[in-house]
């Protein structure tokens, strides 16, 4: 496993890749944040035991940073090359987990100038918290039908709970 924020950190600074103490941590990150002027890294951990391909695993964080609001709108992205260097794998999968995040429209490409976290997507970020959602709620409605819990039932629950939450 590669900690993106660790890695790029020591990667840039000249630090060696197998120290992590904490203060060192901070120090390159202060470091980094002084010498850059601004923000250019973003916390991603590649599983190389996980079934995914790395690029979709950088694809579905970055992703997921967005969509929770670590990474706002204009903010700019880890070049492709620095980014593949910092997880220490191919730029190429870094290029296509940016080409991913382009076409379904989280990020947008400047020619010279770098990846920025796209304006203007709340809708697009709503449509994909939906799925998310349709996603559990299949999972819960298959849990459901193993137990041979009705669809009126499940409706109830579920309007239980979620007048449990106002």
């Amino acid at each position: 496993m590669y900690i993106l924020y660790l890695s790029s950190i020591y990667t840039i600074l000249g630090y060696g890749a197998g120290r992590t103490s904490t203060w060192a941590v901070a120090l390159a990150k202060g470091r980094l944040a002084s010498q850059l002027g601004r923000k250019l890294f973003v916390d991603i951990i590649i599983s190389n035991s996980s079934s995914k391909p790395i690029y979709e695993q950088i694809t579905s964080q970055i992703k997921d940073q967005i969509m929770a609001g670590n990474l706002v709108a204009g903010e700019q992205l880890p070049s492709i090359r620095a980014l593949a260097n910092s997880l220490r794998v191919s730029a190429i999968t870094t290029k296509r987990a940016y080409a991913d995040l382009e076409a379904q429209g989280f990020i947008e490409t400047v020619q010279g100038k770098g990846s920025f976290v796209a304006g203007g997507n709340d809708e697009l970020l709503r449509e994909e918290r939906l799925r998310e959602v349709e996603g559990h709620l299949l999972r819960a409605i298959e849990g459901a039908r193993v137990i041979g819990v009705s669809a009126a039932e499940l409706v109830e629950m579920m309007t239980v709970l979620m007048e449990g939450d106002e």
